[in-house]
């Protein structure tokens, strides 16, 4: 209900991002290039080359970052893999650049990389592995489970309850009674 509109957000803000951490680097990039500028002894063409660098560099993270929320919503799913690892990183790089600009250029950036953060992070909550599964798997190809007995690989050469969009094995309808662990057996 609320996802699908997150991710849209999150997809424009990150390519935003993209686009004006790109552009201000550059633009400061030439700043230096045109001034002349150095600090400590360092060539202004090797401060000026490394912050087109970087901007580009950062730009193109956070445009792919962007990219990968842009799938979320197209896609209706949660992001797997490399496009969750991305997406965290981008959290954690929000959560740094928040602190930084809160000293740096005042309380309006920091609000700013809050919220980011707090719109990656209920992109990436919001998506759990239950919502990926059809809702009966067992229609689908045919039934999950042999009859055999419990870790019987069944028609995929799977166990029961594996692979079935349930952490723990199990049926939709609920968690298989556990047992009690055994007594010690020490005096």
């Amino acid at each position: 209900m609320v996802r699908r509109p997150v991710a849209w957000i999150v997809a424009v803000v990150l390519f935003a991002e993209a686009f004006g951490f790109a552009a201000l680097n550059w633009f400061l990039g030439e700043v230096v290039h045109r001034q002349k500028m150095s600090l400590a002894g360092l060539d202004s063409n090797v401060m000026s080359t490394s912050s087109k660098a970087g901007g580009v560099l950062f730009g193109l993270y956070f445009a792919l970052c962007g990219l990968v929320a842009l799938l979320v919503a197209l896609r209706g799913r949660r992001p797997a893999g490399i496009g969750r690892i991305l997406l965290i990183s981008a959290a954690v790089v929000h959560g740094l650049l928040g602190a930084f600009a809160w000293g740096l250029v005042g309380w309006t950036a920091f609000l700013f990389m809050v919220v980011v953060l707090g719109l990656i992070v209920l992109l990436l909550m919001t998506y759990d592995r239950a919502e990926d599964q059809p809702v009966d798997a067992g229609t689908q190809d045919g039934p999950r489970d042999a009859g055999g007995p419990a870790g019987a690989p069944g028609p995929a050469g799977e166990g029961k309850g594996a692979g079935d969009g349930h952490p723990f094995g199990g049926s939709p309808a609920g968690p298989a009674p556990l047992t009690p662990p055994a007594e010690p057996s020490t005096p």
